[in-house]
């Protein structure tokens, strides 16, 4: 199939037109929280739509279980330990005091895109330096709309049937400003749409602005991130979930699907959908701890380096290009996305350049047929390691937790099968020890969170 979709589409490198670029990144999405991936309750039409006409990856991961590192990693294609982004900064007032942000030296995409021609935007979180220097428009964007630190508010007291979650540990309180700026560029503007509506009618007129020339857009929605803030419209779709904190999720949720929705039919209507290559998933899992969302069938969460905090929903779409309405079982990691972009618009990477992804365009349409795009996969979040090869995932926390996951029958991770084969926690342990000697020490320290997975408490670096 892979092979005969392929030779009946035009090869990428023959095309006339430089295609589209369009990422599409959802903030603490649960892999259980979308249609395409499994949910009972929270329909996702425009984002399953991505699926349909392209490619599900079932064990699509990211590069870490929290937000700036995943970014970090996701822009630059290396594994974000190389330059020290190992943790999140915690509050924008504590950025300053340890250094926090991007390095400068670390290229991202519109860097290597500009000379081929692109116009590049960043819309919604940045979440990788607030300081002067680390500003989208300073990294190469040629226009931002959003906000600079980790999180936000979805409304005000303006926004239009706005609603918050008022009690608990999670409350999300309604104020006359939003708790962080939101900036056109690099000045400060009002802004009293629910975000996610914003961030989508910002997204459409971009595109609309654009469409004669090639583009790369960075949407990076701060939906399904806490605060819980919905939209009464929405709300109202889901009144029948009885849990409160769901229903705002799901609400959220299908609010950020209808703004897919209005993008890719602006891309249909603009004439572009052969010619923009989308791709969209979650930063890291959902923090089940908000007692909101789910990573179902997964165990963990946000923080954690269990499946569930760094398996997430992943799609590709670039139709008569790649293969339309298949799974794809591969491991393949966030990291492969900008030499797979590069690949589509037939960038050469610099040669000083050196990915820690993939151009997986080869791995889908049946030129590497029966190859996989990654031997082995690690992760290292202070004294979490990771090491997934084939079949075989082991997790560790310094010396005081080792469990190896057979996860071709237990993507749950319930069964430590370490005892029964140690020969393979031995090499994975060794694999890890010899990916690890590579990487650059934390450039700044961890906060902790206590979370408790499968009956197991401990203490995670973030």
């Amino acid at each position: 199939m892979l092979g005969a979709l392929a030779g009946a589409a035009t090869a990428y490198g023959q095309r006339k037109r430089k295609p589209n670029l369009l990422l599409i990144l959802a903030d603490d999405l649960g892999y259980g929280d979308i249609g395409c991936y499994g949910s009972p309750d929270v329909p996702t039409p425009n984002i399953d739509s991505i699926a349909k006409s392209g490619i599900r990856f079932t064990d699509g991961y990211v590069s870490a279980a929290v937000c700036s590192p995943s970014r970090a990693a996701l822009l630059s294609g290396q594994y974000q330990q190389r330059f020290g982004h190992e943790f999140n900064s915690g509050p924008p007032e504590r950025e300053a005091e340890v250094g926090f942000g991007l390095p400068k030296g670390v290229r991202i995409f519109p860097q290597y895109l500009k000379a081929a021609g692109y116009t590049s935007a960043a819309l919604g979180k940045w979440h990788l330096g607030v300081r002067p220097g680390y500003h989208p428009l300073e990294r190469g964007f040629d226009e931002f709309y959003g906000f600079l630190p980790g999180a936000n508010d979805y409304i005000t007291t303006a926004t239009n049937g706005g609603h918050a979650i008022e009690s608990g540990e999670y409350s999300a309180h309604i104020k006359d400003r939003r708790d962080k700026p939101v900036m056109r560029g690099t000045r400060i503007v009002d802004e009293d749409r629910y975000f996610t509506d914003a961030l989508g009618a910002e997204a459409s007129a971009f595109i609309a602005r654009n469409r004669e020339n090639p583009f790369f857009l960075y949407l990076a929605f701060n939906a399904v991130h806490t605060p819980l803030h919905a939209t009464e419209n929405f709300l109202d779709r889901f009144a029948h979930i009885a849990n409160e904190r769901h229903r705002y999720l799901a609400a959220m949720t299908a609010s950020m699907d209808y703004a897919v929705g209005n993008v890719l039919r602006t891309v249909r209507d603009s004439g572009l959908e052969n010619d923009t290559m989308i791709v969209f998933l979650s930063d890291n899992g959902c923090p089940v701890v908000t007692g909101a969302g789910t990573n179902a069938p997964l165990s963990g969460e946000k923080v954690t380096y269990y499946e569930g905090g760094i398996r997430v929903p992943f799609l590709m779409q670039w139709k008569g290009q790649i293969p339309a309405g298949i799974g794809y079982g591969e491991p393949v990691v966030s990291r492969d996305i900008l030499p797979t972009f590069l690949a589509a618009a037939g960038v050469a990477a610099p040669a000083d350049t050196a990915f820690d992804g993939v151009d997986l365009l080869p791995f889908l349409t049946g030129k590497k047929k029966g190859q996989a795009p990654h031997e082995t996969l690690y992760w290292r979040a202070g004294e979490a390691r990771a090491t997934r090869r084939g079949k075989w995932k082991l997790l560790e926390q310094g010396t005081r937790f080792t469990r190896l996951f057979d996860l071709s029958t237990d993507a749950g991770e319930k069964k430590d099968v370490s005892a029964a084969h140690p020969e393979i926690v031995h090499q994975l342990r060794a694999a890890w020890a010899g990916w690890n000697v590579r990487l650059r020490d934390p450039a700044w320290p961890p906060r902790y969170r206590e979370l408790t997975v499968n009956g197991t408490t401990l203490n995670w670096e973030l």
